[in-house]
């Protein structure tokens, strides 16, 4: 296989990966955290990465509401041997994965795009210009009976 070159998840890695997430939301919903970080927080556990061999994983989080992500991802990163004592209790795996913790972006960069494709020179570019023909012929007849 040529460097660089990544291939797709596997069925495996997809299974396991949304096990954790479920479990994951189920042990944020039912335990509260002392962590200063963590105290009173909603978070939304997007998505999880497991590496191929199962032994590393990267859980996405988003925080209900947006904020600064950088003091949740610090308070995750010092519960995270806790996590991990609560995972090996409800699945069962050969080894529970490393946990790495990662902002997801993904819904910001969605709202971007968004505001770029609503700007109204964008909005006009995008338009077919048959359509627009049209709308600028309709403009112009004005009121057309039948």
């Amino acid at each position: 296989m040529a460097r660089g070159r990544t291939r797709p998840p596997s069925q495996r890695q997809l299974r396991v990966g949304e096990t954790l997430r479920h479990m994951l939301a189920e042990i944020f919903e039912r335990e509260t955290f002392q962590d200063p970080d963590l105290f009173d927080v909603t978070l939304t556990f997007t998505q999880v990465d497991s590496s191929p061999d199962l032994k590393h994983a990267t859980v996405y989080v988003m925080r209900l509401g947006g904020g600064d992500m950088s003091p949740v991802l610090a308070g995750l990163g010092r519960v995270k041997s806790f996590l991990r004592r609560q995972l090996a209790k409800r699945v069962r795996l050969r080894q529970v994965p490393d946990l790495h913790f990662a902002a997801d972006t993904t819904f910001d960069q969605a709202e971007h795009i968004d505001t770029l494709l609503n700007r109204p020179d964008v909005a006009r570019d995008l338009m077919p210009e048959h359509s627009a023909e049209e709308k600028s012929a309709d403009t112009t007849d004005g009121d057309s009976g039948p």
